[in-house]
């Protein structure tokens, strides 16, 4: 593994909490997809962690609750011939995924008024181009 990857500011995936399944996967190799596990399953249990912040932790097992198995979020990686790409990969993807389910939420928008002069210029333009349209017209030609 390339060091420790980090979902945000200081924190980073705990290396032993990650647990790694390997498998024959699927797709381009050749022959070579018949004789290696390169195939990648991580898993890391978010329920029993210690790693991350008591806030995120929240956070995190709430927006993740459609894809956690009794607290453990899986990541799964097959896209490269090599054992080692994948397992990057994985780890990214999973420190990626518990970063975007543990940051804040987003501040509220706060209602503003649109300016007079914003509107006006929109109602005179409005009646501009219906002037325009009605000038098209040929009601009034003899």
């Amino acid at each position: 593994m390339s060091g420790p990857h980090v979902i945000r500011g200081s924190v980073s995936l705990p290396e032993a909490e990650l647990m790694w399944r390997f498998s024959r996967s699927s797709g381009p190799g050749g022959q070579h997809v018949n004789t290696s596990d390169s195939q990648v399953e991580l898993r890391f249990d978010l329920a029993a962690t210690n790693a991350l912040p008591e806030v995120w932790k929240e956070r995190a097992l709430e927006r993740l609750a459609g894809r956690l198995a009794d607290g453990v979020v899986t990541v799964r990686a097959s896209e490269h011939r090599s054992q080692w790409r994948n397992r990057e990969t994985a780890a990214v993807r999973l420190a990626a995924l518990l970063a975007e389910a543990s940051a804040p939420p987003p501040k509220p928008r706060r209602a503003t008024k649109i300016p007079r002069g914003i509107n006006e210029r929109r109602l005179r333009e409005k009646k501009q181009r219906a002037d325009t349209k009605k000038g098209r017209s040929g009601r009034d030609w003899h």
